[in-house]
């Protein structure tokens, strides 16, 4: 099979593409030939050797990728014969193996696709959608909310700007560039506004909910807009910032909360929100975006355009 290997930390251009031989699945695996590939901006801090979060960086040299969709093919010992030849989607974990034509994955962590859910929409919200499970739960949209979401284009950020649509709050969609604004737009925002254009913040009122996976000075400019009693739910920052910085003085003042919605808050329940991500897909509720595909063998380009913010929605690798 063919796979991408990575055998130094550093830039894109160290994911190699390379035939490797075929893997085995163990006891309580099974081997999935790959349809779909995800790909997530946590892929691109392992992949420059940045520790970025609790997990510590993968021995070398190693398959990247964390999200698959496609057929199983063999099972190892202890497998229930059932999953043979059925479609479905897993998580490997943070760097386990999901840039190649072919992946092992535990059973346990396997998920049924039905028929109508394809193979891009299941990497989608296998990996993205479960974090946007935990970042709602935080959020409890309302109604009577005005929501701004900032990186409303990103993958999460879509998912968010139909989800708060949806529940009936007054959504307002942030994004980098024209095109991006009008998909925001299209996804159901009451207001789509271009947070590179100086002044975007201006005659935005009634904020409150923000949802800042940006972080610097746009992150700062939302937390602004807050209303007194608004809250904040953080679960990220773009490449090249930092958090939104604010102090426990200003949320006193304010009677401001704030949340994180990553980490311990998400891991103890990951297989819920998993399954729940994947039936508001299957249901038709939320419908990631996914318009930003490449070749297997493009996986550093894929890269190279994640990081510099030129993809929309989902990143996906089809072998």
């Amino acid at each position: 099979m063919h796979a991408i290997r990575q055998h130094t930390f550093g830039p894109a251009e160290n994911l190699a593409f390379e035939e490797v031989p075929d893997p085995e699945p163990g006891a309580g695996q099974v081997r999935i030939a790959v349809s779909a590939a995800g790909v997530h901006v946590v892929d691109t801090t392992i992949r420059s050797g940045l520790k970025r979060g609790p997990f510590p960086l993968p021995a070398l040299p190693m398959t990247p990728g964390r999200e698959v969709a496609g057929v199983v093919t063999a099972l190892g010992a202890d497998v229930d014969p059932v999953w043979l030849g059925g479609r479905v989607v897993a998580h490997l974990g943070q760097a386990s193996g999901g840039y190649a034509e072919v992946a092992v994955a535990n059973v346990s962590a396997l998920h049924s696709l039905p028929d109508h859910v394809s193979d891009d929409v299941a990497v989608a919200m296998i990996g993205t959608g479960r974090t946007a499970m935990g970042v709602f739960e935080a959020a409890a949209f309302r109604p009577d909310d005005t929501v701004l979401v900032l990186a409303a284009a990103g993958g999460i950020g879509a998912l968010a700007v139909q989800e708060a649509h949806a529940v009936g709050a007054r959504v307002i969609g942030a994004a980098g560039g024209a095109a991006k604004v009008d998909l925001v737009r299209s996804l159901g925002a009451d207001l789509a506004v271009d947070y590179r254009e100086p002044g975007w913040d201006k005659g935005i009122e009634g904020v409150t909910v923000v949802l800042d996976a940006v972080g610097g000075a746009a992150g700062r400019t939302a937390f602004e807009l807050l209303v007194p009693g608004g809250r904040v739910v953080l679960f990220g920052w773009a490449l090249g910032t930092e958090p939104t910085k604010f102090t426990s003085d200003e949320l006193f003042a304010r009677t401001l909360s704030a949340s994180v919605a990553l980490g311990p808050r998400l891991f103890p329940r990951l297989r819920e929100f998993e399954e729940l991500s994947l039936a508001a897909a299957a249901s038709g509720r939320l419908t990631p975006v996914v318009s930003s595909t490449f070749p297997l063998a493009d996986a550093a380009r894929a890269h190279r355009a994640l990081e510099n913010r030129e993809t929309v929605g989902k990143v996906v690798l089809k072998p």
